[in-house]
């Protein structure tokens, strides 16, 4: 019997044990001794004044709800097909996205001035229960170039830069559980002043493959290549890549061994724009390599540059033992282009045109179908591998975690601060 139903007992006999004789009084307070285990003094006083029943009122925590189930569905269905960003690049996603959402579902005029004014923390408090923490561990497979180094100058600053055209470069290898063999690369490009990426496949770093990756890359920029700054690869630091950056007047720069720090802008964006995408199964076939840059080339650049807002670091403050950073506003690099005077040229406008006419939905799903079919090939050659070390029956060595049934590693949600 809980305290609550002692209670309750002794409020029920409180009046007639108050109007009872002495011996009725006696014989109640060993009946209620008996039944509810009590003292006999502590029962007296419980019989003579038993304690007020609570009331207990109904509150619901917190605030009522303000944003109804259409204005969290618009949400939810950008979220989705923009590859589950950022709750802050989410809600600078959402003027952008609304017209094609108009096209696909009733959008009230209440929802739309709701998603005018919802904020990035609610965002994340409406996303929360859908996301799925998906965290792995990559490890690169580049040796350092030994040659050549003392020609090629070590940036050890950030670089000021002005306007586009000076960015980052590293290799993301797409090797599988094993780095035997010849296996597919991509090149990944980072523009430090627009955010703008461009990326290419190529089967395997040797250093021709390698400078012409780099060369169609900066062919299809809409802007002019003035500095790169690389890694201490071998696949970098050759005089090939040296040559050509001279024959085009590209300043050539390269980081510290083993400080990724150096180049940091590219090695947040190998996760966002390759490993998120292709994943981590094994590409070592040239038609698989081919479709990865069919996709590179077409819907992925124009998805990520057109359409996908990024921020950047403004500024960093130390107070005490905490680190404060600061953030712009999210913009996608093709609006930081157009902002910028010296990003504005016959490319860029043909770009914006080409965003006017294009729906990021049906990019969406492009890009699903292609790397579909890059993982359908990859899983493939993977399955049917005669490296005894690939297969599961042998249990010495764990293989990599499948993909994703939806393909590559691109439909994992990101956790909040992945972006960070």
């Amino acid at each position: 019997m809980t305290p609550e139903d002692r209670h309750e007992q002794a409020r029920r006999l409180a009046e007639q044990y108050r109007r009872g004789s002495r011996r009725d009084r006696t014989t109640m307070l060993d009946t209620f001794c008996a039944t509810t285990g009590l003292n006999r003094k502590y029962a007296i006083g419980l019989l003579r004044e038993p304690p007020e029943k609570k009331r207990r009122r109904a509150r619901k925590r917190g605030r009522p709800a303000k944003y109804g189930v259409e204005v969290i569905k618009v949400i939810e269905m950008i979220w989705e097909s923009a590859d589950y960003p950022w709750s802050v690049r989410l809600k600078a996603m959402v003027p952008l996205w609304l017209p094609f959402v108009k096209q696909r579902m009733a959008v009230s005029t209440a929802t739309e001035r709701a998603l005018e004014t919802i904020s990035a923390r609610t965002i994340d408090r409406q996303m929360r229960p859908k996301r799925i923490a998906a965290r792995r561990q990559l490890y690169g497979r580049t040796k350092p170039g030994t040659l050549l180094k003392h020609h090629i100058p070590v940036r050890t600053e950030r670089w000021d830069v002005d306007g586009p055209g000076w960015g980052e470069i590293d290799l993301v290898s797409h090797s599988g559980a094993r780095a035997d063999g010849e296996f597919a690369h991509s090149i990944n490009f980072t523009d430090i002043h627009s955010t703008w990426v461009e990326t290419r496949a190529i089967l395997t770093k040797a250093q021709t493959g390698v400078i012409e990756g780099i060369d169609s890359i900066r062919r299809q920029m809409p802007f002019v290549l003035r500095g790169l700054d690389s890694d201490n690869g071998s696949e970098f630091i050759n005089n090939h890549l040296l040559r050509y950056c001279e024959r085009h007047k590209i300043e050539f720069t390269r980081g510290r061994p083993y400080k990724k720090d150096d180049n940091a802008h590219v090695e947040q964006k190998n996760w966002t724009h390759v490993r998120r995408l292709v994943g981590w199964e094994r590409i070592d076939q040239r038609g698989a390599v081919d479709l990865l840059n069919d996709l590179y080339c077409n819907e992925w650049r124009l998805m990520m540059n057109l359409f996908q807002p990024s921020v950047k670091l403004v500024e960093k403050k130390r107070r005490g033992s905490r680190l404060t950073r600061a953030y712009d506003a999210p913009a996608t690099p093709l609006d930081r282009l157009l902002r910028d005077q010296k990003g504005i040229g016959a490319r860029t406008k043909q770009l914006l045109a080409l965003r006017a006419t294009l729906d990021p939905f049906i990019l969406s799903d492009r890009i699903q179908q292609k790397i579909d079919r890059v993982h359908k090939l990859a899983t493939h050659v993977r399955s049917h591998s005669a490296n005894p070390l690939s297969t599961a029956s042998e249990g010495s060595l764990p293989l990599l975690d499948p993909p994703p049934q939806r393909g590559g590693g691109r439909r994992h949600p990101e956790t909040i601060h992945a972006a960070l």
